[in-house]
């Protein structure tokens, strides 16, 4: 049926008079303590509050230039098809808010069920401020369920007059995606120190490339002598103006092997950055959009500084530049808190998850292809302290491909918590997050990494490798005390691997090369990818014994060998 306007109102949709203050809302601005901007102009700024009691969200838009209204939702990847929506729609006289949903076409139809509930709109010289609220769960199939990970946030902006919900067309509107992680931990803030002292890690006046992607790369240096100190927090410094531009950061610490690297300010992907830049990988801090400062636990802070450690470090921003802006000048960067006054524990940084190399591999045209790497009992036996260690942050990895990674504490056998799962993965969205808990892991516990991927515009086999088109599966565990184990990863038994490529040609026409001069990937890009090649493949990850690699900071190996899997 169609609905005339007036009944659609009542029925459905809440109005609002848009120039006027409807309602003085309780919630103000230091009560929505996180912040980002939605668009790349910077005319859609969303704050927000997460109440765990209520087990609910409370949103509040801030529209700098409304014309006839806008759309914001969430879906599973940012698609604006099978997504769930509020919506702000003016007919030019009258203005609506109300819950809908786009199905497989895009097409938009009003919610039957009404759960992103409107708390207020009030007009300022800045804007238009929306107040609404979401349950994180609704029971209602045609919702999105907010849970922990990256939300992909959706909008789209109004620029005519509409006479009903139906008649949007959101193929034809002014739109984009967001992604922030909407449900952050309740963490309470320790107290800081009175010796603490900051440095700023930022990029010299930078002219951000007008194009849409860019890496930037440039080298900072501690100062001569400069003795060990302990990180207990660091927030991000954003240039004014760039606050849509600056995508994610990252601090790097240089290998210690190394008495010097050259200076550098440019793209990372530039021909005249050094190769020995390369050599800097150790992350001292991470930040990504709709993030807030980073506290470590009163007990440890991350050392740096003093001997064995290098005075060289690597800024990387990620500029995300849609809209093509030319000659926006940036210094942008982090700020690093720190104090002489060392804590109790070092944190260290333990890799988990896969090797990477490429006797991984992932058929093209899959649309989700799982991945396991372990950190087995017989390594966490032999390198963790009897009293264990207690895993505090969080950071997820992998390439293009990736959809969704989980990384599970088990013990005796049995799964017993989930350490981080983030069910919407991006790889454009990485950084390290708190925990909501602190998870302890003990000796001859197991901590399981499982990656999805999605290779179905893939015409040939992705391996695992450093490549951005080669994939990873990988989770830096920030975790205190420091310990010498710093790689705890698998991969299938490399002779298993070659019995199944014997079997892929015993059983095909085409032959598949398994002489010793041909590489692994080689091999994989010649395998012909019918259903019995994939299933195969799936079954020698899913049983095949693995290779583990238990390893210290020196890069030597802890004694463990090959295992089967749990």
């Amino acid at each position: 049926p169609s609905f005339k306007l007036r009944e659609v109102a009542s029925m459905y949709f809440t109005m609002i008079a848009v120039f006027l203050v409807i309602l003085v809302v309780a919630l103000q601005g230091s009560d929505l303590p996180y912040k980002g901007p939605l668009d790349p102009q910077g005319l859609l700024e969303l704050s927000w509050n997460v109440s765990y009691p209520e087990q609910a969200v409370h949103f509040q838009l801030l529209i700098r230039d409304l014309q006839f209204g806008l759309l914001f939702g969430m879906s599973d990847r940012g698609e604006f098809e099978n997504a769930d929506l509020a919506v702000l729609w003016s007919d030019g006289h009258n203005s609506y808010f109300g819950d809908a949903w786009s199905d497989a076409k895009g097409q938009l139809h009003m919610d039957s069920q009404q759960d992103y509930q409107l708390l207020g709109a009030r007009r300022a010289p800045e804007g238009l401020y929306l107040l609404f609220r979401r349950a994180f769960s609704t029971c209602d199939p045609k919702d999105y369920l907010i849970e922990d990970g990256t939300v992909h946030l959706i909008y789209g902006i109004l620029e005519k007059p509409v006479h009903s919900l139906q008649a949007i067309n959101i193929s034809a509107i002014h739109r984009g995606l967001q992604r922030v992680q909407l449900l952050k931990p309740n963490i309470t803030v320790p107290e800081l120190p009175s010796d603490l002292k900051t440095m700023e890690i930022t990029a010299p006046n930078v002219v951000i490339p007008s194009q849409e992607t860019t890496y930037w790369c440039y080298m900072a240096e501690l100062p001569d002598g400069f003795p060990k100190h302990h990180i207990i927090m660091y927030e991000p410094v954003i240039t004014a103006g760039n606050e849509a531009l600056v995508h994610h950061m990252e601090v790097f610490q240089c290998a210690a092997e190394f008495d010097s690297f050259p200076h550098y300010n440019g793209p990372c992907d530039s021909k005249m950055k050094p190769d020995r830049l390369n050599y800097c990988r150790h992350v001292l801090a991470a930040w990504a959009m709709g993030a807030q400062a980073f506290y470590y636990p009163e007990e440890a802070g991350l050392a740096f500084g003093g001997p064995g450690s290098s005075r060289y470090l690597r800024l990387e921003i990620h500029y995300h530049n849609p809209l093509v802006f030319k000659g926006r000048h940036d210094s942008s960067g982090i700020r690093l808190y720190y104090t002489a006054t060392l804590r109790r524990y070092d944190a260290g940084i333990m890799e988990l998850g896969l090797v990477y190399t490429p006797v991984m591999a992932i058929p093209p045209g899959e649309d989700a292809f799982v991945l396991t790497g372990y950190c087995t009992d017989k390594c966490t036996q032999l390198a963790l302290p009897a009293a264990g260690i207690r895993i505090f942050a969080s950071q997820l990895h992998t390439h293009l491909a990736g959809r969704k990674v989980v990384t599970v504490l088990s013990r005796d056998g049995r799964e017993r918590q989930v350490v981080n799962a983030d069910g919407h993965y991006s790889p454009h969205f990485q950084e390290i997050r708190m925990l909501k808990e602190v998870v302890a892991v003990f000796p001859g516990d197991e901590l399981i990494t499982t990656c999805t991927y999605n290779t179905e515009d893939r015409s040939r086999a992705t391996v695992g490798g450093f490549g951005i088109l080669e994939e990873m599966c990988v989770n830096y565990v920030h975790y205190y005390p420091q310990t010498q184990l710093e790689l705890c990863k698998s991969a299938v038994d490399p002779g298993y691997l070659h019995r199944y490529f014997n079997l892929v040609n015993r059983f095909n026409d085409e032959e598949v090369c398994t002489c010793p001069q041909v590489s692994v990937p080689q091999q994989f890009f010649s395998v012909p990818w019918n259903t019995f090649n994939r299933d195969v493949l799936k079954s020698l990850y899913g049983f095949a014994p693995i290779s583990m690699h238990c390893n210290k900071s020196s890069a030597v190996r802890f004694p463990v060998g090959t295992a089967s899997q749990p």
